[in-house]
């Protein structure tokens, strides 16, 4: 054989067996780390029709905004939630032949993994959800249910397969919970194959319905990596940070995070005469979980998960076609969430109420506080600019230094220097629904 060409043929099979970026869940349990052990930030946002409504070039387009923005995982869903199964992609095809799911379509993947491929290249990870609830346990929805446990098996064991060397986070479940035996089975079935494929390789987990969480049914499942619940869109000021603490207080522990928040532009309660929910939602449901324990945050937009555009019927109201919701503000004010935790160890955060004087309240007003465990910071956040009153001997060392924190701008206003001791109140720099504000407290040696 040719010098050159046994070069080539090594470099395509090296280029093909090339394992993709991997992620694991800390020693700690309550993090997930890449396989060298530095943090990552599971910063999310809900495409589920990505893989079914966008062509090539507007997933380009979605996928490198996400990018920018500062996400990390898209959750998408390969058997989609409108019709997957019968109506076409942008190409015309659907992913099953006579919706079995031993026949899947090759033309129909091709794309999916052509997505998975471009986030890939973005950095990104994928949130994969093999198929949305209604084919399993329809309720509602259009379905239909197709899913058996020999089946679930067998589609599980194709899709890990095809996926198995890609920055691929498994998602079962897809809006629903499961209610008999028979749909346990059928999970638990699918979540076995994929783990005896990737062996361990890769994260897997479970979204539930509105109100759900996977610890109620498969907390000590092996297969399952970490915790997702779904706080859902009924109401504002939901306390998403009940379950994300009672989670972060469960054994053996696991991490955990809200992967389906309340959205932006969603009418409240899915009646648009209740008004809409807004970017202030979105941050103060992310700064609760991100300080009751969450290893990370989903961030969901109603038009954005439907790929709304004009022409397709909207989906609970939907009004803002997918482009121009791109542009929300909440999805960068997620941005600046993970770009200040970043900036910080906050791997070393434990949820820390009693660092608070005072009444933490309820409702929209609820404070909430997180401290490092090695003395070295705190935070408090106050969703509404309430004024805050601190513990500053909480903290090592004889003095710290105080700051705000804007969620809306990202940026830092610093307040001064304390000696470490007794209590001190925080008034924010601006108050009333909307004027968020989180307080940083840090060890001010060296300064």
């Amino acid at each position: 054989m040719i010098p050159s060409l046994m070069l080539m043929i090594f470099a395509l099979t090296a280029n093909d067996t090339q394992a993709a970026p991997s992620l694991k869940v800390s020693e700690s349990g309550r993090h997930l780390v890449h396989e060298d052990g530095s943090p990552f930030f599971y910063l999310g946002d809900t495409a589920w029709e990505l893989f079914h409504r966008l062509d090539r070039d507007e997933a380009g387009l979605y996928l490198s905004n996400r990018a920018a923005t500062g996400f990390t995982v898209i959750q998408a869903v390969v058997l989609a939630e409108l019709d997957g199964l019968n109506v076409p992609n942008p190409y015309g095809h659907t992913p099953l032949k006579d919706n079995d799911l031993t026949q899947p379509d090759e033309d129909y993947f091709k794309h999916v993994d052509d997505i998975v491929n471009q986030a890939g290249e973005l950095g990104m990870f994928i949130g994969m959800l093999p198929t949305w609830g209604d084919k399993w346990n329809r309720k509602w929805g259009v379905g239909p249910e197709i899913f058996t446990p020999d089946n679930a098996a067998e589609y599980g064991d194709f899709l890990a397969k095809r996926y198995r060397d890609k920055p691929i986070i498994w998602i079962l479940g897809g809006d629903r919970n499961p209610e008999t035996d028979e749909h346990l089975e059928i999970i638990r079935s699918m979540a076995n194959a994929i783990h005896d494929v990737h062996g361990g390789g890769q994260l897997m987990t479970f979204h539930p319905q509105g109100g759900g969480n996977s610890a109620q049914w498969f907390h000590e499942d092996d297969w399952l990596d970490f915790n997702m619940f779904q706080s859902g869109h009924s109401a504002r000021d939901l306390p998403n940070y009940r379950t994300t603490f009672a989670n972060y207080q469960r054994t053996p522990v696991k991490p955990t995070l809200d992967g389906e928040p309340r959205y932006e532009d969603h009418p409240v309660n899915w009646r648009p005469e209740n008004g809409w929910l807004d970017a202030f939602d979105v941050r103060q449901a992310a700064w609760w979980s991100m300080l009751a324990g969450a290893c990370g945050h989903t961030y969901g937009d109603h038009n954005i998960w439907q790929m709304w555009q004009p022409g397709r019927t909207p989906i609970s109201s939907a009004r803002t076609p997918w482009r121009e919701a791109l542009e929300h503000p909440g999805s960068s004010h997620m941005g600046h969430l993970r770009r200040f935790f970043e900036s910080h160890p906050w791997q070393m955060l434990v949820p820390d109420q009693s660092v608070l004087i005072g009444e933490t309240l309820d409702g929209a007003d609820h404070l909430r506080a997180a401290r490092a465990k090695d003395g070295s910071f705190l935070l408090a956040y106050t969703p509404t600019g309430r004024a805050v009153t601190v513990r500053l001997d909480a903290l090592d060392g004889a003095a710290v230094k105080a700051s705000w924190f804007d969620p809306r701008t990202g940026e830092t206003q610093d307040i001064g220097r304390y000696p470490a001791e007794g209590e001190e109140e925080f008034e924010a720099p601006s108050n009333g629904r909307g004027r968020d504000w989180l307080l940083v407290i840090e060890d001010a040696a060296g300064e």
